[in-house]
């Protein structure tokens, strides 16, 4: 494996997902054709320095999508997926969009802060980059039809800096980091975001006119792009009073079974 392929026992994605993605993306790329049979279990099980367990729930995820068939006692083999495949619980909109919708309703952004700044640790750490690095921050309130609803900070890493400290629309409330940093030619291809409900710092409570021993939900989230290239953390508090929490679930015909 090349060292992008090695499992990062430091990241918050799951051992079993970093490994569905190495894999993905050598049978995306061709390197492991359509139809050729994968590495057994007890192989890859060497390679990633996991349990068989894992790489076994790796492979069941690649199933789900399309992108592997399992053929009893032969192995997996690599497969072409249907352009649509079973269930799709995502959405690449934040939670502020997803609320309002289709609604008639009054969303203002203010930007309390913005600029370069030393990464926090933990957003070094996510974005793969040493720590102290200086990245850009972008510290926003959100509110829904005047009431305070979510408070967020951005995290760029230094490659990324360029592309948001020039960006008048983002840094002025009236534009969108995410179409801002896909039109700079970083799109979203996956990320993990990790929910908890914890008490708000006295500046986050102060922002969002709630108590500061009341626990509110707390949104973490890593983003990359196809070629694993993380572009952006950000950390948003949500008033789920006011922004309510969505999952978009659709499904899909399978197609027919190979």
């Amino acid at each position: 494996m090349t060292e992008q392929q090695m499992i990062d026992r430091q990241s918050p994605v799951p051992y079993y997902q970093q490994v569905a993605d190495v894999l993905e993306q050598r049978i995306t790329s061709g390197a492991i054709p359509v139809g050729e049979r994968l590495p057994s279990e007890n192989d890859l099980c060497a390679e990633f320095g996991l349990a068989r367990a894992t790489v076994r729930q790796a492979l069941q995820h690649l199933e789900s999508r399309g992108l592997v068939q399992r053929v009893p006692n032969r192995g997996v083999f690599a497969a072409q997926p249907a352009p649509t495949q079973g269930w799709v619980i995502q959405n690449t909109e934040g939670f502020l969009e997803n609320a309002v919708g289709r609604q008639n309703r009054a969303v203002t952004t203010t930007v309390l802060r913005s600029g370069a700044a030393p990464l926090p640790d933990f957003a070094a750490r996510l974005l793969q980059v040493p720590e102290e690095t200086v990245g850009f921050e972008l510290v926003r309130l959100r509110d829904l039809d005047g009431v305070p609803a979510l408070y967020s900070v951005n995290y760029s890493p230094p490659e990324v800096v360029p592309v948001v400290e020039h960006a008048r629309e983002v840094l002025d409330g009236t534009g969108s980091l995410t179409d801002l940093l896909t039109r700079a030619g970083y799109p979203l291809r996956g990320a993990h975001r990790t929910i908890r409900a914890l008490p708000p710092t006295p500046e986050v409570a102060e922002a969002l006119s709630i108590s500061p021993t009341e626990n509110i939900l707390c949104v973490q989230s890593t983003s990359w792009t196809r070629n694993d290239l993380r572009f952006d953390v950000y950390e948003t508090w949500v008033r789920s009073d006011v922004v309510p929490l969505e999952v978009n679930v659709s499904t899909v015909d399978l197609g027919t079974a190979r």
